[in-house]
C-alpha cells in the first residue's frame, strides 16, 4: 500500500539515479556512487509539485557546479510513462518537476476509494513494536507529566499501527519495591490514628502525604473497623496495600479510559520477582558484567556506556529498582519477542537513557533497538500567567483536575502541538474557546463545515456521484492543487510521525488541511457551477473531510457533523 504521492517521490528518486548512471557510462559524470538526497515537497508549490537537491549535494562528488551537474541530469532523465509534465532548474540548483493534472486526479480517487482507511501503509512491514507509556506510580493519582505522556504516546502508537507495525501500549504497575513499602507505611500509619489519634502515631517524614492516603485509611476502617490494630506491622501494611493498590490501579485505567486511552497489556513489577531478576542477574554474571563488593551486587556499568557502575542488589538482599528494570526489559524483548521497544519518559530521566541502553547490549541484546522519547514539561497558563488548578490531592494538578477543567479534545489536541523534546505553555482560556484561534476548534470547524456544504447540496438534490478523471481534470486553480496536493500527503506524514516519534507532525498537518480547505472553498465555488466541476470539486470537498476526520481519529479527536 504505497500512496500517488510516496510512490512519485520513489520514482522522481529513482528516475534522478538512472539520469546519473546514464551520464557517467556516457562519460559526462566521473564514476562514483552519488551522496543521498532529497524528494520533497517544496515550500513554495508554485515552483513545483516536488524538488530534488541532488545536484547540490553531489556538486563536490563530481566536482561540478551545482547548476551544471543539474543541467547534465535533467538532459538524461528519461520521464516516458509518467505523470511529470515538465522540469526547471532553480536557484542554486534544485530541480523542480511539475505533475501532470492526472496525477491530482489519481489521489483523489485514492482517497475516495480508499475513505477511512487512507492514511494507512505496509511501511512497518509488520515490525512487533512496544510503546510503554505513562507507567505512573500506583501509590496515588496521575499528574499532568502522565496527561502529556498519554497523548503523545497514544498517537504515536496509532501512527505506528497506521505505518503497519504489529503494536502494542504497555503500562508497566510499579507494584513492588521501596514506593509500595513506603505506601504501606503510609497507609499504616493513616490507619492507626484513627483509632490512636494523630499525635500518638508518628507519620514517616518520607510517606504520602496525599488525601488519598487518608481516604484509603478511612474507607478500610469504616468496612472492617480496628480489626488491624492487633496485628504486627507488616501484616497491617500487607492487608492495607492490597486493598488500596487495587482500587487505585482501577482508578488509572479509569481515568486513563475517559482520556481515552486504553492499554493492551498492563504488566505487573511484581511478575519479575524474583524469578526474573535472579535470572538476569545470573546471565549478566555470565557475561562478566556483575562483580559482588561489601555484600553487593554491583553492574558494570561503565564497561557499557554508564557514568558509574550500579547496585543491583542491595547488602540487604533487596533488589534495586534498575534491577527490575532491567529483568522488565529483557522481558520485552527476549521472553515477548518485540524488535523495538519504545518508552516515553519525563526528561528528569535523562540520566537512565544511555545505562538501560547499555545493559541491554551487556546482557547480550541490541540497546539500539530500544529507543527513548524524553518528554519535557508543560506549564499551564490563564489570564496569561502561570495557573495551579490543584484539586484533590492537596500538591499537585492531576489528570483527572484537568479533564475536568478543559474538554479532552483541546488536552489530547495541546499535548501533540509540539514534539515531546520542547517545553510549551498550554494556554486554558485557549483550549476552551470557541473560535478560531483555538486550534482544535479551527480543525473541527473545517470538518463540520464540509458536512454543512454537503448536508444543504443534498437538501436540494445535489449529491456527490461517481466522477470521471476528465471532470477531476477541471480542477486547475492553485487553491485545488494545492489543497489536493496536501491531502496527498497523509500517509507519508503518518510515516514521518512514526519514524521521529513526533506526533505534532499530525496536528500540524491537519491545521494545513483546514486552512487550505477554508481557502478553496472561499475561492472555488461548488453550488451553481456546471455538473462536471461541481461534482469534481463535491469530490474534493468529501475527500477533506476524510483525510480531516482520519486524522481526528488517529488523535482520538471527535470530528462534529456540526458546531
Amino acid at each position: 500500500m504505497i500512496s500517488v504521492a510516496m510512490n512519485t517521490q520513489e520514482q522522481i528518486r529513482k528516475i534522478v539515479r538512472d539520469a546519473i548512471l546514464a551520464a557517467q557510462a556516457a562519460l559526462e559524470l566521473p564514476a562514483g556512487l552519488p551522496a543521498d538526497y532529497t524528494v520533497e515537497v517544496p515550500g513554495d508549490t508554485s515552483k513545483g509539485d516536488f524538488a530534488t537537491n541532488a545536484a547540490m549535494v553531489n556538486a563536490r562528488t563530481y566536482r561540478m557546479a551545482p547548476q551544471k551537474l543539474a543541467a547534465i541530469i535533467t538532459a538524461r532523465m528519461n520521464l516516458r510513462e509518467t505523470d511529470i509534465d515538465r522540469w526547471e532548474i532553480a536557484g542554486p540548483g534544485f530541480i523542480n518537476f511539475f505533475m501532470k493534472p492526472h496525477w491530482y486526479v489519481a489521489q483523489v480517487e485514492e482517497i475516495l476509494k480508499k475513505g477511512p482507511d487512507y492514511g494507512r501503509s505496509n511501511y512497518g512491514k509488520g515490525e512487533k513494536v512496544m510503546v510503554e507509556f505513562v507507567s505512573a506510580n500506583p501509590t496515588g493519582p496521575m499528574h499532568m507529566g502522565n496527561a502529556r505522556g498519554g497523548a503523545i504516546g497514544d498517537v504515536l502508537a496509532a501512527a505506528l499501527d497506521w505505518s503497519g507495525c504489529d503494536t502494542t501500549r504497555e503500562f508497566y504497575v510499579n507494584d513492588a519495591g521501596n514506593q509500595i513499602e513506603k505506601f504501606g507505611k503510609s497507609l499504616s500509619a493513616r490507619y492507626q490514628q484513627i483509632f490512636l489519634g494523630e499525635e500518638a502515631v508518628e507519620f514517616p517524614e518520607d510517606g504520602y502525604h496525599g488525601e488519598d492516603i487518608r481516604d484509603h485509611a478511612r474507607a478500610y476502617a469504616e468496612a472492617h473497623g480496628d480489626s488491624l490494630m492487633g496485628l504486627s506491622e507488616e501484616e497491617r501494611k500487607t492487608a492495607l496495600v492490597g486493598y488500596a493498590l487495587p482500587k487505585n490501579i482501577e482508578a488509572l485505567k479509569r481515568d486513563l479510559h475517559t482520556y481515552r486511552i486504553d492499554f493492551d497489556v498492563w504488566f505487573l513489577e511484581s511478575q519479575l520477582h524474583p524469578d526474573a531478576i535472579n535470572e538476569v542477574i545470573r546471565k549478566l554474571e555470565e557475561k562478566g558484567a556483575i562483580y559482588r563488593q561489601e555484600g553487593a551486587v554491583w553492574y558494570r556499568a561503565t564497561a557499557f556506556g554508564g557514568e558509574k557502575d550500579e547496585v543491583l542488589v542491595r547488602q540487604n538482599g533487596i533488589p534495586t529498582y534498575f534491577a527490575a528494570d532491567i529483568a522488565y526489559h529483557y522481558n520485552k524483548f527476549a521472553t515477548r519477542g518485540y524488535n523495538r521497544v519504545i518508552n516515553i519518559w519525563g526528561a528528569d530521566h535523562h540520566g537512565h537513557v544511555a545505562r538501560l541502553k547499555g545493559a541491554m547490549d551487556a546482557i547480550g541484546l541490541d540497546g539500539d533497538k530500544l529507543d527513548i522519547v524524553l518528554m519535557q514539561l508543560v506549564r499551564l497558563m490563564k489570564d496569561g500567567e502561570p495557573y495551579r488548578m490543584s484539586k484533590r490531592s492537596g500538591r499537585s494538578i492531576t489528570l483527572a483536575d484537568l479533564t475536568e477543567e478543559i474538554p479532552i479534545d483541546a488536552a489530547r489536541y495541546f499535548f501533540n502541538m509540539r514534539e515531546p523534546g520542547s517545553s510549551f505553555d498550554f494556554d486554558l482560556d485557549l483550549a476552551v474557546k470557541e473560535q478560531s484561534d483555538n486550534p482544535v476548534y479551527y480543525v473541527q470547524y473545517a470538518h463540520a463545515r464540509i458536512c454543512s456544504i454537503l448536508k444543504n447540496l443534498a437538501a436540494e438534490g445535489i449529491v456527490p456521484r461517481e466522477v470521471e478523471d476528465y471532470e477531476l481534470e477541471l480542477l486547475v486553480t492553485p487553491e485545488e492543487r494545492e489543497l489536493i496536493r496536501k491531502l496527498g500527503r497523509l500517509p507519508q506524514e503518518i510515516i514521518d510521525t512514526a519514524r521521529d516519534y513526533d506526533p505534532a507532525r499530525l496536528t500540524r498537518y491537519v491545521y494545513d488541511v483546514a486552512t487550505l480547505f477554508h481557502k478553496f472553498y472561499n475561492t472555488c465555488r461548488v453550488k451553481g457551477e456546471q455538473d462536471s466541476l461541481q461534482q469534481a470539486r463535491l469530490a474534493v470537498c468529501v475527500a477533506a473531510r476524510t483525510v480531516i476526520a482520519n486524522v481526528l481519529g488517529l488523535l482520538k479527536i471527535s470530528a462534529p457533523e456540526m458546531m
